[in-house]
């Protein structure tokens, strides 16, 4: 099989490398960026800390500062009009997302509109984009959706509440800043549902059906950061360590399912957020075990191996030891990081119900379903839906 990769062209890691912001941009050909963030960035002073580095190195910027936790079309446009305005006279060439996946989704969904137009309607899969876009420099503030390196952005369309995958090179950032010190802020429940987001990305890719070579090293690279220092961030907020590991951990794992893509939790995970407002971290969290342990039986050494990535089983250990190992621990770790099941969220049962059929079909167009190792009917899929509950 022959794999297509697709990466950042420039990644800048370690504590302070938000500095090296103007030097970036003067690498990328960037000479007029548009910053695309949310009212949190500004409250903790990060916005300042950027804006004060473009400042420094005489370099004009826009601001769009009302991005949405989870980007719906409508926030997408409101900053297309920002970025129509142009600044001081001339079009912006770049944009900077500063934030969580929500903020680096909204500017890959801008690189796009921008230059050519349309609805983000028109770019959901299965088309791919590969027409070139606007560049932009990724800076994530949590660590967990690894959008900073995936040719991959989601946006949830207003209308009919669905949460539209688009694909394609036009999504995939140009380069990107990791800086430890953007994620110590992170509150528990963002660094709880972040991490077993990212965690999620690493799993599916590994066990994927489009997985390579590559991606496999990128997948298993992920597991063995995240899964240790994950509770440790999450119990200490202020562990330098722990964080920084997190925040590479999610890259690798962006890098693995953007080129082996992910696979069926995020399928049925997608519509979750879309029709119940479930923050993507913690709608995955919510469908992880039931589905890692639905999926075993057809991957049962892939799954295995994740399981002595995470440091759960020795390589001595039998599949059936591992795969249960890991069954145990998804179980563990959602119920010490406080992950609710879909009743426990306040989810209306009769809602729930109703909806099933629906997301069962949102999630099979998505595609990301025929990725999973054992791929489900709709029939299947509501009867997952039925099991996590509660």
């Amino acid at each position: 099989m022959i794999a297509s990769l697709v990466l950042p062209r420039l990644i800048r890691t370690g504590s302070g490398a938000l500095a090296e912001i103007a030097d970036l941009l003067g690498r990328c050909g960037v000479s007029r960026p548009l910053i695309i963030t949310d009212p949190t960035m500004v409250q903790l002073g990060y916005v300042d800390r950027l804006t004060g580095h473009l400042a420094d190195a005489g370099i004009a910027f826009g601001l769009f500062d009302a991005t949405e936790p989870e980007p719906t079309e409508t926030s997408v446009i409101s900053a297309e009009a920002i970025l129509a305005s142009g600044c001081e006279g001339a079009a912006f060439d770049g944009l900077v997302a500063l934030g969580g996946g929500s903020a680096i989704d909204t500017a890959k969904a801008l690189a796009v509109l921008g230059p050519h137009g349309g609805r983000m309607r028109d770019y959901k899969v299965p088309r791919m984009v590969d027409e070139p876009g606007l560049p932009v420099i990724a800076i994530p503030t949590t660590a967990g959706t690894g959008s900073e390196a995936t040719r991959v952005t989601v946006i949830t369309d207003p209308e009919n509440d669905e949460k539209m995958l688009c694909m394609g090179l036009a999504f995939m950032p140009v380069a990107a800043i990791l800086d430890p010190d953007l994620t110590l802020s992170l509150p528990k429940r963002v660094t709880a549902d972040t991490g077993i987001d990212a965690l999620t990305h690493a799993i599916e890719a590994y066990v994927s059906r489009k997985a390579s070579p590559f991606s496999d090293q990128q997948a298993l690279a992920a597991m063995r950061l995240i899964a240790p220092n994950l509770r440790r961030a999450f119990h200490d907020g202020e562990d330098r360590e722990a964080r920084e590991a997190l925040l590479i951990g999610a890259c690798f794992g962006g890098i693995a399912f953007s080129n082996a893509s992910v696979a069926l939790v995020h399928g049925m995970s997608r519509p979750i957020g879309a029709f119940f407002h479930v923050p993507h971290g913690l709608s995955n969290a919510m469908l992880l075990p039931a589905i890692t342990r639905w999926s075993i039986p057809a991957a049962p050494k892939r799954y295995a191996d994740c399981a002595r990535s995470m440091g759960l089983a020795d390589e001595a250990a039998s599949d059936a030891f591992s795969n249960d190992a890991l069954i145990n621990e998804l179980r563990a770790l959602n119920e010490e990081l406080g992950v609710p099941t879909p009743i426990g969220f306040g989810i209306a049962h009769e809602r729930w119900q109703q909806l099933r059929p629906l997301m069962a079909e949102q999630a099979l167009a998505s595609g990301s379903p025929g990725n999973n190792p054992r791929v489900p009917s709709a029939d299947e899929i509501i009867a997952l839906y039925d099991e996590v509950w509660g």
